[in-house]
């Protein structure tokens, strides 16, 4: 801290491109405890209240001619919709609802942690984690209802050589219990990963020479990670799609 105070007053350039993620309360200071609003709560309540806004609010008033709030919200529904019916089967359907909201909140969350002085709730593991955990325990507990102890067929490869199945067996058991940890540190790494090249790229800017090229390498940092955060949000979505196909149709 002292050398980089000094640095800072020789002139030098000091920034800190994790501290955009730090975890604050919005209100004060102090301690963050479980009741605490914090900057996370606060975007992912925005988040929710924008996904509330687009299909709610956007489509109360269906038209023939719908407005641009309808023609986006229904693009998203078809979207999604598709997806799941393609992946899952016409049985897969009834679990739309749930799949459509977690693509809707990712999608959200990562296109308002754009906007200049925002917060990125799925920059955090934490978010992520609960997200895709959620996902596990849910598909696990609907393969087991609904297929009872044949769903561990799962996990046995009948149409490998008989030799290779029980080492086949263990590969898919714990391919199975590492998802919700790929799940949720593909979306908080990728998410996390972006802000901070653009801060870097941003404390850059500060030195005259290369401001120029500090501000085209924001620029194109920013237009990808718009695309990264809509691609992130469907990466989610497909995988959790497989999971529940795998849950209705477990036999390999």
């Amino acid at each position: 801290m002292v050398a980089e105070a000094k640095g800072a007053e020789a002139g030098g350039l000091v920034f800190h491109p994790m501290d955009q993620f730090i975890v604050e309360p919005f209100f004060g200071d102090g301690a963050v405890s479980w009741y605490t609003i914090t900057n996370s709560t606060v975007w992912m309540a925005i988040a929710v209240l924008a996904v509330f806004a687009l299909l709610v609010m956007g489509t109360s008033k269906r038209a023939i001619v719908p407005t641009r709030m309808q023609s986006v919200a229904e693009l998203a529904y078809g979207f999604i919709y598709k997806m799941v019916e393609d992946i899952c089967g016409k049985e897969g359907v009834k679990y739309f609802p749930y799949i459509m909201t977690l693509f809707m909140f990712i999608v959200f969350s990562n296109f308002l942690g754009l906007l200049p002085m925002a917060f990125t709730p799925t920059s955090h593991i934490a978010v992520t984690a609960i997200m895709a955990f959620a996902v596990f325990f849910a598909v696990t507990i609907l393969g087991f209802v609904k297929h009872g102890a044949s769903f561990l067929e799962l996990f046995w490869v009948s149409s490998a050589p008989l030799a290779l199945r029980p080492i086949l067996a263990l590969i898919e058991v714990i391919s199975y219990f590492v998802r919700p940890v790929s799940h949720s540190i593909r979306l908080a790494g990728n998410m996390m990963a972006g802000h901070a090249v653009i801060k870097v790229f941003a404390g850059f800017a500060a030195i005259a020479a290369i401001a120029p090229l500090s501000v085209v390498a924001i620029t194109a940092m920013y237009g990808l990670e718009v695309l990264v955060s809509f691609i992130q949000a469907y990466v989610f979505t497909i995988l959790t799609c497989v999971y529940l196909k795998d849950a209705l149709h477990p036999h390999h």
